[in-house]
């Protein structure tokens, strides 16, 4: 299983773009799957968006898609989340996860059995 460390949370304006990355170590990067996941006061960790291992299939949710963009590094062992055109109710701690399969019920937490300690994003109005 790898660790995960989340980087790149941050205040910004909204409107403004912003890039987060989550560094895994102690594990082969190339057999995990990875997402990122969010969560605000008071509200459940939400799906964000899913990386397969091969990185070539990608999902979102439907509050990000084309706006957010997940990449993945597998020779720097790094995951990306690229967003943009943030809005305030994207305000949240922003998680990455692992998973050892890369389909199925990718959305759920429960597919992950890895989990970064997360980053702050808040967007202002």
């Amino acid at each position: 299983q790898v660790q995960l460390v989340e980087s790149g949370g941050r205040l910004v304006q909204a409107g403004s773009s912003l890039k987060l990355s989550c560094a895994a170590s102690g594990g082969t990067f190339t057999n995990y799957a990875l997402g990122w996941f969010r969560q605000a006061p008071g509200k459940e960790r939400e799906f964000v968006a899913h990386i397969s291992s091969s990185g070539l299939f990608k999902d979102y949710a439907d509050s990000v898609k084309g706006r957010f963009a997940i990449s993945r590094d597998n020779a720097k062992n790094t995951v990306y989340l690229q967003m943009s055109s943030l809005k305030p109710e994207d305000t949240a701690v922003y998680y990455c996860a692992s998973a050892p399969r890369s389909f199925g019920t990718y959305y759920a937490t429960s597919h992950y059995n890895g989990w970064g300690q997360g980053t702050q994003v808040t967007v202002s109005s």
